[in-house]
């Protein structure tokens, strides 16, 4: 449906777009383009547009996209190492998390994770992300030597690792001041941090999603206290669950305030909720998951409010599909993620995607909406531009829907939230 709707709006341009909203909705999109800073209230403005209004924002937010990072849509060749599903935390958006004593809880050894990592090397990947449960007796010391283990085999491979969450919680296991904490991670081998663990950054909101989760404060004390130590890490959203508008306004311009100090942040990824099986769901806590609508918002939103201080933002194709990943990337958003290779925590929660996309894939796909694919490191630096189409690009089996195939792609599992 997403897709079908930026495919009606076809090459209309930003500046007619901008010309059919209304003066209100005009005015805010025509400061933003002029390089100024939105407020709350016209971020709000924009978080509630529809119809026409709805278009200038998704057309406006594609030019400042073009503007800050061209025609270029990038991707990484990664692996996700989910090393457990033990954890004690119970968030209720969750769909991952095991009992100790579940039939299906795993905790995979360390030679299991490395010989992971050390096919996704041999399969051209640039960077494992690691993230997993918290099990009630984890050493606090358990993430310093995977670190180490990884590192000693495979030097040169960037680990992206460790949810602010899991950072709080080898802080709590080893009574080590935070600093300190994740300054072992770095010399140990950490390499750049994944933002997940926001949700949303409200503490009233965080407290019906997981009680037990790591505050508003602990979150943004553990991002800046890594920026400071200069690892970089990336910054995300949890939405399409008991949420409001208000809160993506207040969570994005918190983000800007933190990038402002610390420049810090590599990306944005907005992450849809994926609701299915999870008890937060089930009980009737929360809407049955993101919408097409908001998806459009959301992406086109966070370039608009984001806009001059994180320059990219990816789609979560796990989370969103093939479809809805392409309407994004034409919204505003200019990075296709990682190629995953495997990962278990969207796919726990039902998200009903595969579990791996091919380079090749991404190039294909990226192709169809008539931009220029790319590889980059974890960090942004591009490997390679594919200016022409190789011999490895070939559209998913599941097709998508520019030959009118029906929508049930494929994609995988995500890197969580």
């Amino acid at each position: 449906m997403l897709r079908t709707i930026n495919l009606e709006w076809g090459e209309i341009s930003w500046d007619r777009a901008l010309t059919a909203a209304s003066p209100n909705v005009a005015g805010a999109l025509e400061k933003a383009l002029a390089g100024n800073d939105l407020s709350f209230e016209e971020g709000l403005l924009l978080a509630t547009v529809e119809g026409k209004n709805l278009l200038a924002l998704v057309k406006v937010a594609d030019e400042l996209r073009r503007r800050a990072v061209g025609e270029r849509i990038t991707y990484v060749v990664n692996r996700n190492l989910n090393f457990t599903n033990i954890c004690i935390v119970g968030c209720a958006f969750c769909g991952f998390g095991r009992g100790a004593d579940s039939p299906d809880a795993y905790f995979h050894s360390t030679d299991a994770l490395l010989a992971k990592s050390v096919e996704a090397v041999e399969h051209g990947a640039t960077e494992v992300c690691i993230q997993g449960g918290l099990p009630k007796d984890l050493n606090g010391y358990y993430y310093v030597e995977l670190l180490r283990a990884i590192k000693a085999r495979l030097p040169e491979l960037h680990v992206h690792a460790y949810s602010p969450m899991e950072i709080t919680y080898g802080v709590e296991k080893t009574r080590l001041p935070l600093r300190e904490y994740l300054l072992m991670l770095k010399q140990a081998g950490l390499n750049s941090i994944p933002g997940t663990a926001a949700e949303i950054l409200d503490d009233k909101v965080r407290r019906s999603l997981s009680p037990n989760k790591l505050k508003v404060q602990q979150w943004i004390d553990v991002i800046r206290t890594a920026h400071s130590l200069g690892i970089p890490t990336t910054s995300t959203m949890m939405y399409g669950h008991t949420e409001v508008p208000e809160h993506w306004v207040s969570h994005l311009l918190l983000l800007r305030e933190i990038q402002a100090e610390t420049g810090g942040f590599t990306e944005f990824v907005p992450l849809g909720f994926i609701h299915s099986q999870t008890k937060l769901f089930q009980i009737g806590g929360a809407r049955a998951g993101h919408s097409p609508h908001e998806d459009l918002i959301v992406h086109a939103l966070a370039r608009v409010l984001l806009r001059g201080y994180i320059h990219n933002i990816q789609v979560s194709w796990v989370k969103l599909g093939f479809e809805q990943s392409l309407a994004c990337l034409e919204a505003g958003a200019n990075d296709f993620g990682g190629t995953l290779m495997e990962e278990s925590i969207s796919k726990a929660a039902g998200a009903n995607f595969g579990e791996y996309v091919s380079p090749g894939e991404f190039r294909a796909m990226i192709r169809t909406i008539g931009r220029i694919p790319a590889e980059r490191s974890t960090t942004y630096k591009i490997r390679k531009v594919f200016e022409q189409p190789d011999v490895d690009e070939r559209l998913p089996l599941q097709g998508i829907p520019i030959f009118g195939a029906a929508t049930s792609h494929a994609p995988a599992t995500s890197t969580g939230y």
